[in-house]
């Protein structure tokens, strides 16, 4: 058995691998950059080694690093975790070729399953059934738009080399292709440095069902059932369960085999997941469910199956790499209840998911029952080099909507505060009639639009009851700002809009017209309220009435976070309308489309291609038309 293991990633699934790692006895190395320098899994590990800046490819991506790390550590063996390097064939080699053992996937099956054309065409030959579309040499844009007009719209184009929901894009209309492939194309550059793509018809009423494999040295592959990842926001999975509702014993034992195939089609070791996308128009059926790709590592949503299962994952894949044999044969495996998991993300559902950093001055996360996965405590930094994820919220019960009460009570009770988070909106995911009746489909979050964000106050109730916490918390400090006649309130938001005040034992909203003319200024607070409803924080501060005027530039356009320029389509001077891309910003690896106001005039504009932005900085001004 292996002794001491580096684990090459950070976060949430740093920390976990550490667990396994010293249920198990083995000793652990960490690797972190300038941002993680204080990260959990670095004080989690048994040791840790720097491996450069905070920029993912100056640090995390860059193997001969780690390499150097766990040799000068004496470190047997390297686990990826997800992302970054898991699936890179060359690195994987490279550990191989300096005589260290590689937890994963060996890297001919990388290679085999890397690029989603060459993956196709192996999954027919294996007799895998596999979406219609297009994976040919021809990469030209005359070429893929005659293929995708054959095909018929809605089509999807995705980055051979993608993952993540990135390099993908779906088509509705023939007149967006060439537009929609150069945005897919550049954003797979930049991603995965190839802009290959296939097409895929679009499936109208799809499910996302996938299946998890594990392969050993020995020649024996198992599958540990299906899971549903339906519910997807922008192509990335949002709440996760196992097994998929729905799923009858038939169908899942075509799927399941079909997945086992696909795997020892290309001698798999290790953990994996063959994905499949279902037409669920007529319920799930073995005729409707089609190959998408393999995911060659662990995948983040893997805790559903270990619930679901009763086996350790990390453990299996650690005994495998040592050259162990599979712990379990196939008639050993079986499905015991149900589990669903719910993506914690620190973004803001109000300004369209944009990741939210900074300090968790307030976290708590594991009340109720289930198991949390995070890589984060109170008080550390969420940093805007690397993916948003605070936290997996995992729960497990007889049955799925036990299930998903377990989810509710677990999001009712979180706190996260002052950086967003997405609490409020899965809970609202989690709670709504079509969810719980198991009516899914890729597009239910699209399809449910705004009903699925949370409001931007509490109720009156919640805020009589904060109220009365804050007041009581004062007690006689005579000079404190909540005595007096009239007390207002921020509730996460500027006070130049609306305070709350107390009035006669009431929370009531007050506008600032109301105070003719007066501004609102922040009093020094001693105390605050964090306040839950249905899984969204509202922190509430007391404030003091005071002399002064403020306005606001409604036609200011400012970076909604750190990022690059990557585009600018406008010129000062020019006359724009409401809803106009006035320019693209490029952050955390995904694109931001930044639009005009409403209908106006181009002035003061201060971004240009390639420049970096800060958060808040003020790009352009739109004047608004006379």
């Amino acid at each position: 058995m292996i002794q001491k293991l580096l684990i090459a990633n950070r976060g949430e699934i740093a920390c976990r691998i550490i667990r396994t790692a010293r249920e198990m006895g083995i000793a652990t190395v960490a690797v972190y950059s300038d941002a993680d320098a204080k990260a959990l899994h670095v004080r989690s590990a048994d040791e840790a080694v720097h491996i450069g800046p905070s920029p993912a490819a100056e640090s995390y991506l860059v193997g001969e690093k780690i390499i150097a790390a766990a040799k000068q550590t004496g470190a047997e063996a390297i686990h990826p975790g997800y992302g970054f390097l898991s699936e890179n064939a060359e690195f994987a080699e490279a550990v191989q070729n300096e005589g260290l053992i590689w937890v994963g996937a060996p890297p001919s099956s990388i290679r085999a399953m890397g690029l989603k054309d060459a993956a196709k065409k192996l999954m027919r030959e294996a007799g895998v059934p596999v979406t219609p579309g297009y994976d040919g040499d021809d990469q030209s844009p005359e070429r893929l738009k005659q293929e995708a007009d054959a095909i018929g719209y809605p089509v999807l184009i995705k980055a051979v080399a993608g993952g993540g929901g990135k390099g993908m894009r779906k088509v509705d209309a023939e007149g967006d292709f060439l537009s929609s492939l150069e945005s897919c194309r550049r954003e797979a550059k930049a991603s995965f440095g190839n802009d290959d793509v296939i097409l895929e018809k679009w499936i109208t009423s799809p499910r996302h069902i996938e299946v998890q494999v594990f392969g050993d040295s020995h020649g024996n592959v198992v599958h540990l059932f299906e899971r549903d990842c339906s519910l997807q926001r922008r192509h990335q999975k949002v709440i996760e369960e196992a097994p998929a509702p729905g799923m009858d014993e038939a169908t899942r034992e075509e799927i399941c085999a079909a997945a086992v195939r696909a795997a020892k089609a290309v001698n798999y070791e290790g953990a994996g997941t063959i994905e499949f996308i279902a037409d669920a128009s007529e319920g799930l059926r073995a005729d409707r469910i089609f190959f998408m790709e393999m995911n060659t590592r662990l995948q983040v949503e893997h805790p559903v199956t270990e619930e679901i299962t009763g086996v350790d994952l990390v453990e299996w894949q650690l005994r495998v790499a040592a050259g162990e044999p599979i712990p379990k044969k196939q008639d050993e495996l079986s499905i015991n209840g149900h589990a669903i998991e719910a993506r914690l993300y620190a973004e803001d559902p109000a300004k369209g998911f944009l990741p939210s950093t900074g300090r968790l001055n307030f976290l708590s996360l594991h009340a109720g029952t289930g198991r949390v996965e995070t890589g984060v405590e109170q008080g550390d930094e969420v940093s805007p080099y690397y993916d948003p994820m605070i936290a997996k919220l995992v729960v497990h019960a007889e049955d799925r909507g036990l299930a998903i009460d377990g989810l509710l009570a677990k999001l009712a009770n979180i706190n996260v505060y002052p950086v967003r988070s997405n609490a409020g909106f899965l809970y609202l995911a989690a709670s709504d009639n079509d969810f719980r009746s198991a009516n899914l489909e890729t597009g239910f979050i699209e399809r449910k639009g705004d009903n699925l964000l949370p409001p931007s106050k509490p109720t009156a109730k919640a805020l009589r009851e904060a109220l009365t916490t804050l007041r009581w918390n004062v007690g006689e400090y005579e000079d404190h700002p909540w005595h007096g006649g009239l007390i207002g309130l921020r509730l996460n938001a500027s006070p130049k809009e609306s305070a709350l005040v107390l009035a006669d034992g009431e929370a009531v909203e007050v506008s600032v017209g109301d105070w003719s003319g007066a501004d609102l200024r922040i009093d020094e607070p001693s105390g605050m309220a964090l306040v839950n409803e249905a899984g969204q924080t509202y922190a509430i501060t007391p404030w003091r009435v005071q002399g002064g005027t403020a306005t606001a530039a409604d036609g200011a356009i400012l970076a909604p976070m750190p990022g690059k320029v990557i585009a600018v389509d406008v010129a000062e001077g020019d006359s724009v309308t409401a809803g106009q891309r006035l320019m693209v910003l490029e952050a955390m690896k995904m694109e931001h489309a930044l639009t005009a106001p409403f209908d106006g005039t181009v002035t003061d504009l201060a971004a240009s291609t390639g420049g970096q932005v800060q958060v808040d900085a003020v790009l352009c001004v739109v004047e608004p038309a006379q």
